[in-house]
């Protein structure tokens, strides 16, 4: 069975930078951990906004400038980008919560094998909830699991929801 492990959004703005919480740079060194002793296939997704975000629908209800393309809060972590360092990842840019383009890639990079999808990353309750749901709706078969001790969510109270609303949905909390 291929295994497949996403990284949602380990970018600087959502550790340290416009958006991050001192849960997500807890979250960090378990995260890298989790990518360095991987041994499948990783995707790791990329917020990506324009100069004009604060224009976006998303931008007029999250008025933080953030994760815009290029710029510094954009780029991964430093630990994380280290973690991949030697690994074999495809990179995803998306312009919103869920990436349209991920289960696509996934179908693709398993190639007609049975396999099992892991999720990490930031935050629980926006960007990892809507990306598991996705794939979770696109694969009902396929185990899909979410390891909570590597991801954060805006608060510690969203991000128990998120878990539980995955739990519902059938995706494994680990």
């Amino acid at each position: 069975m291929k295994k497949f492990l996403i990284a949602v959004d380990l970018q600087n703005d959502f550790v340290d930078g416009a958006l991050g919480t001192k849960e997500a740079v807890s979250i960090i060194p378990a995260a890298a951990e989790k990518i360095r002793g991987f041994d499948g296939e990783i995707f790791v997704t990329l917020d990506t906004h324009g100069e004009n975000y604060l224009d976006t629908a998303e931008g007029k209800n999250l008025p933080v400038r953030h994760c815009v393309k290029g710029s510094e809060g954009w780029q991964l972590n430093k630990e994380i980008a280290s973690a991949l360092a030697g690994k074999k990842y495809t990179a995803v840019e998306k312009p919103t919560f869920g990436s349209i383009d991920l289960p696509e890639l996934i179908e693709k990079a398993a190639g007609g094998e049975n396999f099992a999808v892991e999720l990490i990353g930031l935050c629980t309750d926006i960007c990892v909830v809507s990306n598991a749901l996705l794939i979770k709706a696109h694969f009902p078969e396929a185990p899909v699991s979410v390891d909570c001790a590597c991801c954060a969510g805006v608060t510690v109270e969203k991000h128990n929801a998120a878990l539980e609303t995955m739990r519902s949905c059938q995706i494994k909390i680990i």
